[in-house]
């Protein structure tokens, strides 16, 4: 397998590991967009979010919140994104699920997203959607 995470989980590429649990580890990105920037990755290959196993979804969740927890209280940031890209649309470079926690600062001058509006019946007509295929 190709999979840059995976070799790093296996030890054949050096990261700076921060956290380790049963499914998942965490290691600083190695272009953070702010000094601190980890990811956390199941240690199983899973290519994208949607084909992550439950129980995997939830160790990560676990490791996050203490990760996230000790990030920012060892860079003195004022918050934290957590962020995951699923797909290549959506800007997944590598397609092994992973979470970004980035530390925040106020003057970072790191922006958020652009936002859209609904026309009129518009967000009614896509809940509905959304509804009939989660039932």
């Amino acid at each position: 397998m190709d999979c840059i995470f995976c070799k790093i989980i296996a030890g054949d590429i050096p990261a700076e590991k921060i956290y380790e649990n049963h499914h998942s580890i965490a290691f600083l990105d190695i272009q953070p967009v702010n000094f601190g920037h980890a990811l956390i990755v199941p240690k199983e290959h899973h290519d994208i979010f949607l084909n992550t196993p439950h129980e995997v979804l939830c160790d990560i969740m676990e490791a996050a919140k203490k990760v996230a927890t000790a990030i920012v209280a060892a860079t003195g940031a004022d918050g934290f994104n957590l962020t995951l890209n699923n797909g290549e649309a959506a800007g997944q470079a590598v397609f092994h699920t992973h979470f970004h926690v980035i530390p925040r600062f106020k003057d970072d001058g790191l922006k958020h997203w652009a936002h859209k509006s609904y026309g009129a019946g518009e967000a009614e007509d896509l809940a509905q959607k959304i509804k009939e295929k989660l039932s």
